[in-house]
């Protein structure tokens, strides 16, 4: 075997054409291409790592905004139950002022109602006292007639 060194030249020359043809229009295109893509491919990651930073952002706002919440929650309830227990202490004052006032009436009736029966008592004392003088008037004056009368009246002071 010998070597044809004009086979290798038409080789050498044909490989170097479609190097530099392959160079020239596919190379660069093909080295456009995978640029493109490789900086395509790096935007997505950038895109991926910017919405995890911002879901993780979100995230942490979410659980502040919740402990806020939670927070506001207990400042609410804790308002409420000092509401309710303002709210029971005026109706327990309320009731006692209420009880008063029924006591102070019921006091006051029962005081018109003494005074009353005070007034009914002396109109009766006094009817009582006039029916028995002048029974002694009408009667005779004498002694053992004036005791019975006496007698009468205190028996009919008594019942009354």
């Amino acid at each position: 075997m010998e070597l044809q060194w004009q086979l290798l030249l038409t080789h050498a020359v044909g490989f170097l054409i479609t190097l530099w043809i392959l160079k020239r229009f596919a190379w660069g295109p093909l080295l456009a291409l995978m640029e493109e893509r490789r900086s395509r491919i790096a935007d997505e990651f950038k895109k991926i790592d910017d919405e995890k930073e911002k879901v993780a952002r979100l995230t942490a706002e979410y659980e502040a905004r919740l402990r806020d919440i939670e927070s506001e929650r207990r400042v609410k309830i804790v308002e409420a139950v000092n509401e309710g227990k303002k709210v029971a202490e005026e109706i327990r004052d309320t009731a006692k002022q209420e009880a008063k006032q029924i006591q102070a009436r019921a006091r006051s009736e029962l005081e018109r109602d003494v005074a009353k029966a005070k007034v009914q008592l002396k109109q009766e004392m006094i009817i009582i006292t006039m029916t028995a003088a002048e029974k002694i008037i009408n009667a005779k004056l004498d002694d053992q007639k004036h005791r019975e009368l006496i007698g009468n009246f205190i028996d009919n002071v008594e019942k009354v």
